[in-house]
């Protein structure tokens, strides 16, 4: 695993298929998240550089909403109800706010497999350098996951509607470490039952 600091300099990172990355990024830049080859789902968080304690919350992020979707000018909001990140442009506009990081004991569970690559699992590896202590759980963004709630209230989660070269633009809102994982999910839908790349561009702003 590379790991890399984008204080002052642009960097383009090809995330291979179902590993994590880490970065810490500066206010003001330009986090662009892009499917590579399609329907490939990716676990996104994010910590205040400066307080890991206020970090990425998606409940608290819908509960400002007051929805479950997220467009451009809108954002994305911690824990502690602050904005950390504002949607710029979004080629897919679908994601999810539901599902929390998959983890060994899931794919036990749903699928009877041990010791299975996990976004926990890529998640805590990236992060560690960044001196952020593996949670109970991560709960992140989902770029390009798409959850259905049917009308009784179940939720189903299906194919991305993400092709080739789709993309989520983000503003950094303060000074921030984020986390990606490339889910490793070729059990379900959720990835088209094949898990590829991912690519992550940061630009800064200009001094």
């Amino acid at each position: 695993m590379n790991m890399n600091t984008a204080e002052r300099h642009k960097q383009s990172v090809r995330i291979p298929a179902k590993t994590g990355y880490a970065v810490k990024v500066t206010k003001g830049s330009l986090i662009r998240v892009t499917d590579l080859e399609g329907q490939q789902v990716v676990d996104f968080v994010a910590y205040d550089a400066q307080n890991a304690n206020n970090r990425l919350d998606p409940g608290v992020t819908m509960d400002v909403l007051r929805s479950y979707r997220i467009k451009p000018g809108q954002s994305v909001y911690s824990n502690q109800y602050q904005p950390l990140l504002k949607i710029v442009r979004d080629t897919v506009g679908v994601h999810d706010f539901f599902n929390s990081a998959c983890r060994p004991e899931m794919y036990e569970v749903l699928y009877g497999k041990k010791d299975h690559a996990s976004c926990y699992h890529n998640l805590n590896q990236a992060l560690e350098p960044f001196g952020i202590l593996p949670p109970d759980q991560h709960y992140p963004f989902n770029l390009f996951m798409k959850s259905v709630v049917d009308d009784l209230g179940k939720i189903d989660v299906v194919a991305p509607d993400s092709r080739a070269g789709d993309y989520v633009e983000m503003e950094a809102l303060t000074d921030l470490v984020i986390g990606l994982s490339a889910c490793p999910c070729e059990e379900s839908s959720c990835n088209g039952y094949h898990c590829t790349a991912i690519q992550l561009d940061v630009e800064p702003i200009a001094d």
